[in-house]
């Protein structure tokens, strides 16, 4: 194997630059810099020949070398085979694709703001057909109440709604203690330590306790849900399905939408009572507040309307999540990523749409439940 080497020949007025040897990795070895050093040099000198026709063997890597030497540009007189130059052209066209840059335009955020609005526009569109498939399979279960799907609705009530009461007591339990902690603090400093049952019972029950746990059930069932419609879009069981006859939405989304609707109104409460717990053990060592005294308390501190509020929103993020993570699971095309992509926007966007909803209900419940 000849090493690669670098003459330099003078012709009359032509100055002649012939390069040759095995122009490899393994050629080249360490002497890429040199070579690098020395291409550079005598492309800056004017009229000058290059002649690749003595290189035996050449890879990317020689030619990359060949390119920096020439400032990525060939020279103006190149004398190099077919083959040779063929190599050539693909590490500059990569190397002219990747240093490209978009132009910057003055209205490319304008662009950006309506493709953002077109995309947005087509979810839409896809959730709101989604919606009427539903209604259409609930009027057809109506009709033929055979068809419901139970033991799907079952599994998933199963999945998304037992399987998740111990991490949400777990987190109730302290989201519990640290709230109370930290009102203990402050409610002490004036002496109104009675009222951290107030301040639990309506904050708990009626915001923090249902959006707690539809973040929990969003991160866990919601993903849950858009990763197994992902993988039956992969593995093409959806289309064998609408091969077969099959309504999609009536074995695969209607289940998942009304067991995640009739689960979190429960886990709902669940979680919001183990919250309650939490705060009522953190008041008593904190502030001395005897158990008896906060359970007895408890009631008149929070009307009754603000425990139906819980409920609701309890069912309405249910609902929520359930339709996101079906409708970003039936978008997956087949492929891995698509799969990892629409799986991590069902949980972002879930969790986005159920603190636009919570605020909703903050603004459209603001008079009811609140004692004066």
């Amino acid at each position: 194997m000849q090493q690669p080497a670098i003459s330099r020949s003078t012709d009359g007025p032509t100055t002649r630059i012939v390069v040759s040897g095995t122009w490899t990795l393994s050629g080249i070895g360490n002497e890429i810099d040199s070579l690098e050093v020395e291409l550079r040099s005598l492309s800056a000198t004017d009229g000058v020949a290059w002649d690749l026709s003595g290189i035996e063997r050449l890879d990317s890597v020689g030619a990359a070398v060949l390119l920096r030497g020439w400032h990525g540009e060939y020279p103006a007189v190149l004398l190099c085979p077919d083959g040779k130059r063929a190599i050539i052209d693909r590490l500059r066209a990569v190397r002219t694709h990747v240093a490209e840059r978009p132009r910057r335009d003055w209205l490319a955020w304008v662009l950006a703001l309506g493709a953002g609005a077109q995309r947005f526009r087509d979810h839409a569109i896809e959730i709101v057909a989604l919606l009427g498939r539903l209604v259409l399979d609930c009027a057809h279960i109506l009709r033929h109440p055979a068809d419901m799907p139970w033991k799907e609705v079952s599994a998933n009530l199963y999945k998304a709604g037992a399987r998740a009461l111990p991490v949400t007591s777990l987190v109730g339990f302290l989201i519990g203690v640290v709230l109370s902690y930290l009102s203990a603090l402050q409610l002490n400093r004036f002496g109104a330590d009675v009222y951290i049952v107030n301040l639990l019972g309506i904050g708990i029950i009626r915001e923090l306790g249902p959006v707690l746990v539809a973040v929990l059930v969003a991160g866990r069932s919601g993903s849950a849900m858009t990763a197994q419609l992902g993988v039956m879009r992969v593995t093409e069981e959806i289309d064998a399905l609408s091969i077969m006859g099959v309504s999609r939405t009536l074995r695969l989304v209607l289940p998942k939408v009304l067991a995640l609707s009739i689960a979190m109104p429960l886990i709902t409460a669940w979680t919001s009572g183990v919250a309650l717990i939490g705060g009522m053990v953190a008041a008593q060592i904190q502030l001395g507040l005897s158990y008896g005294f906060f359970i007895e308390t408890l009631p008149k501190a929070v009307p009754v309307a603000n425990v139906w509020i819980g409920l609701a929103k309890g069912l309405s993020f249910g609902f929520l999540i359930a339709l996101l993570a079906c409708h970003f699971g039936l978008r997956v095309k087949p492929n891995t990523e698509s799969l990892a992509s629409n799986t991590t926007r069902s949980v972002v966007t879930a969790i986005t749409m159920v603190i636009l909803a919570d605020a909703v209900f903050a603004i459209a419940t603001r008079r009811i439940g609140i004692t004066g």
